[in-house]
């Protein structure tokens, strides 16, 4: 009895889902296009910075240190102000974000940091250049400097979409677990199926497996999309086994599906479920070490990321991808990730009400 109605429960959820005009396109399109356009908007590379320079040097130095800017790729020197106080009006005005003035051997800068995180990556690559041109000169009058070279394994060309693609990979399971199952149970509430389902003799678990089978389907198929796009694209292929990607992307987002099947149950309507699960989403993505590095956090916020879920997924989607890390360096993901679905599932099975009969 209780296959046959698991099987009916799933027929049913399929034809909804397949007759459903925007959720097939949304397979397809959402990791088509969080894939193109995510790992390109979202970079902290800084190019074509405009920057004043005032010359107060006029000397050989100077020029090779104003054409060695130049050719970095990173900076614009196209204005020159006679003095300070003139090459601040071109900040004040948005025209430039970085003044150079050189005195003799002495350089000075200053950065627009109205956007801190910018002003911060300018003032390196400033640093880093002046830095090089300067050892560069004092190697010329001592050949015997020694010199060092760094390895750079794992990324070995710092490229960062490269390094966005897993954490993309992880909110797009996020997304289908969260939003797409939060508006699931809710908003059969609003459409009089769920009073139906009330009065049928239906078993709660089997209603919830018939809701969470076909989400965790379609993130599968998200995740193997999102692959090879990847692969498509970027030529990026898990160094580790795919396997152990699967299995973590597919508890993950039995998970998420869980936590979007119990915010849909709380809620009373679907406008209820899309703002608490994107007052979540919002949270578990900013704390999930996509954009920010949990590193460069406050240390009262690092122990909060201890509990969000996707930061442990978005940790072993790059360690696996990038590094090929195995199943036993990545013991501590799995149990947190494991922790959270079996959590997640059973505050959707507790929360979720239904009167059998």
């Amino acid at each position: 009895m209780g296959r046959k109605v698991l099987k009916y429960l799933l027929e049913k959820e399929f034809k909804q889902n397949l007759r459903n005009p925007i959720m097939l396109p949304l397979i397809i399109v959402l990791p088509l296009i969080q894939l193109v356009v995510l790992p390109f908007a979202a970079t902290y590379e800084i190019r074509n910075v405009e920057m004043v320079i005032v010359d107060n040097d006029h000397s050989a130095f100077s020029r090779d240190l104003e054409q060695k800017i130049a050719s970095s790729g990173y900076f614009k020197t196209r204005y020159h102000a006679p003095t300070y106080q003139e090459a601040v009006s071109y900040i004040e005005n948005g025209d430039a974000g970085v003044i150079l003035e050189i005195r003799s051997s002495q350089v000075f800068l200053s950065v627009d940091a109205v956007d801190g995180t910018q002003a911060s990556i300018v003032e390196a690559y400033l640093n880093g250049i002046i830095q090089d041109y300067a050892a560069r000169t004092l190697q010329e009058k001592q050949p015997t400097r020694i010199q060092t070279t760094a390895q750079m394994r794992f990324n070995p060309f710092l490229d960062y979409q490269t390094y966005m693609v897993p954490g993309i990979l992880a909110m797009l399971l996020t997304l289908v677990g969260g939003i797409l199952a939060a508006l699931n149970i809710s908003g059969e509430r609003e459409l009089g199926t769920l009073e139906q389902i009330n009065v049928s003799p239906v078993r709660k678990s089997d209603y919830l497996l018939g809701k969470l089978i076909p989400f965790w389907i379609m993130g599968l198929l998200i995740t193997l999309i999102g692959l090879g796009i990847a692969w498509l694209l970027y030529g990026l292929t898990p160094r580790g086994s795919l396997p152990t990607l699967l299995l973590f992307a597919t508890i993950y987002n039995i998970g998420f599906t869980g936590f979007g099947l119990f915010l849909s149950s709380v809620s009373k309507s679907q406008q209820q479920a899309m703002f608490v699960a994107f007052f979540f989403l919002l949270i578990f993505f900013l704390m999930g070490g996509l954009f920010t590095p949990v590193s460069s956090m406050p240390h009262w916020a690092q122990y909060i990321v201890y509990l969000n879920p996707t930061w442990y997924l978005i940790d072993a989607m790059r360690l696996i991808i990038l590094k090929g890390s195995g199943f036993a360096q990545l013991l501590d993901q799995f149990y947190a990730i494991l922790s959270f679905a079996v959590f997640f599932n059973f505050l959707a099975l507790i929360t979720f009400r239904k009167t059998a009969k």
